[in-house]
C-alpha cells in the first residue's frame, strides 16, 4: 500500500482496483491486460505503472482490497461479533436474501478461483485472507463457548471451517444452478450442526430464511 497518498491519489488507486477486480472476475487474470484496465479505469499508462508497476503487485493489491471489504463487512455491528446463534442466522439470511447472490457468488471466492490458476506468487495472501475470515467465525464461537452458550465438546475451528466451506461451496453451486437454493441448503445444514452444540434450552431451532 503506498504511503502518504493524496485524496485524489487514493481515489485513483481505488478506482483502478475496482476495475481490476471486475476484469479479473469476468475475464480471468491472464486475459486482463494493462490496456483494458487503463480504458476501464480512465487512467494513463504512467498512472497505472506508478501505483502498480507489475501485474503481481496489482493482483496482490486486488486481493487485499477485496479481502478488506469482505472482512470489514463481517466485523461490522450487524453480526454482533458472531457470539450468538442469531448472528449466524442473520448472516445466512443476508446472503440468501441478497437478490444477486446466485449471480455474483462470493466476491473473494470468485477472485481466488481465478488467481490460483496462475503462477503468480500470491497464494499466501489468498490463504491469509480466508484464514482471517474463518477466524472471525472461530473467535465468535470461542466466545460463545466461554459464555457457556455452546458445549465444550464443540471445536470452534472445525465449526468455523464448516461455515465458511458451506458458504463457498453453496455460493458456487448457486451460481451454476442460477438458483439460491444450494446456498440456502448448505448454510442451513451448517448452522443446524452448530445448533447441536447449543446448551441453552431457550434457543430456538435455527432456520435459514
Amino acid at each position: 500500500m503506498p504511503h502518504k497518498l493524496t485524496d485524489k491519489g487514493q481515489a485513483t488507486r481505488t478506482r483502478i482496483l475496482e476495475h481490476a477486480a471486475e476484469l479479473i472476475y469476468t475475464k480471468g487474470v491472464h486475459a486482463t491486460n494493462n490496456e483494458q484496465l487503463r480504458r476501464a479505469a480512465g487512467v494513463s499508462g504512467s498512472q497505472l505503472n506508478h501505483y502498480f508497476p507489475t501485474k503481481e503487485s496489482l493482483v496482490l493489491a486486488v486481493i487485499a482490497w477485496q479481502a478488506d471489504r469482505v472482512l470489514a463487512f463481517h466485523r461490522g455491528e450487524r453480526f454482533a461479533c458472531f457470539d450468538n446463534l442469531d448472528a449466524f442466522r442473520a448472516w445466512a439470511d443476508f446472503y440468501v436474501g441478497y437478490e444477486r447472490a446466485y449471480q455474483e457468488g462470493c466476491s473473494l471466492g470468485s477472485l481466488a478461483s481465478e488467481i490460483i490458476k496462475t503462477d503468480l506468487d500470491v497464494h499466501d495472501e489468498l490463504a491469509s485472507a480466508f484464514d482471517q475470515w474463518r477466524d472471525i467465525f472461530r473467535d465468535g464461537l470461542q466466545h460463545m463457548q466461554r459464555l457457556g452458550r455452546i458445549s465444550t465438546d464443540a471445536d470452534p475451528t472445525q465449526l468455523a471451517n464448516l461455515l465458511l466451506s458451506a458458504f463457498q461451496g453453496g455460493s458456487l453451486l448457486a451460481q451454476v444452478a442460477r438458483d439460491i437454493t444450494p446456498l440456502k441448503d448448505a448454510l442451513q445444514a451448517a448452522i443446524d450442526y452448530v445448533q447441536t452444540f447449543v446448551r441453552s434450552p431457550e434457543v430456538d431451532v435455527l432456520q435459514v430464511r
